[in-house]
């Protein structure tokens, strides 16, 4: 199966999309330049090969960088390939799919939505998302900490950035939203 790759321009930064013949399989968020963008890509899809996007990838580019410009943009129709994934995780980032622009939900809350009260669910919806392959498309950035605090965040910028995202959706976090809690 072929994997290729594409580096683009946003508002935000160089953001990054790596595909195979069944779907997206890596998102980078934006990035200071265009090399960390690439670079970060490739060190999860190291096979990838850069090309220009097909039609439908090229609309997902499109429609990130409108995303970024401040458009109200749903990513739920992108189709993925999460192939590797374990079934719990692929419960979680369907579930975390539903969570639309703007809202917010709790890594408890999301595996309530799952139909899931355990501790140990909630947990795993915290990895899934420090793990997300797709951030954005997946939108973990929406997935808060318990009290509505704002977690943690693995990509460039950390939680500045999920913050920035928020902010983009309309979202208004308090200033103990925005602690760590350290």
């Amino acid at each position: 199966m072929n994997t290729c790759y594409a580096v683009f321009d946003t508002a935000l930064g160089f953001a990054g999309i790596a595909w195979s013949d069944a779907g997206v399989i890596r998102f980078q968020l934006p990035c200071a330049n265009a090399e960390a963008a690439r670079r970060n890509l490739l060190r999860r899809a190291p096979a990838a090969k850069l090309v220009a996007p097909p039609p439908l990838l090229a609309q997902t580019v499109d429609a990130v960088r409108r995303y970024f410009a401040g458009e109200k943009i749903d990513f739920s129709g992108v189709t993925l390939d999460l192939a590797g994934q374990d079934d719990l995780f692929l419960e979680i980032y369907a579930a975390a799919r539903r969570v639309g622009y703007g809202e917010t939900t709790t890594y408890g809350g999301l595996a309530k939505a799952m139909g899931r009260t355990d501790w140990e669910t909630a947990r795993a919806v915290g990895q899934a998302m420090a793990n997300n392959p797709v951030a954005l498309i997946i939108p973990c950035h929406r997935v808060l900490a318990a009290g509505g605090k704002i977690g943690g965040f693995s990509a460039p910028g950390g939680v500045e950035t999920k913050a920035k995202m928020l902010a983009l959706e309309g979202v208004k976090l308090r200033p103990e939203q925005r602690s760590l809690g350290l």
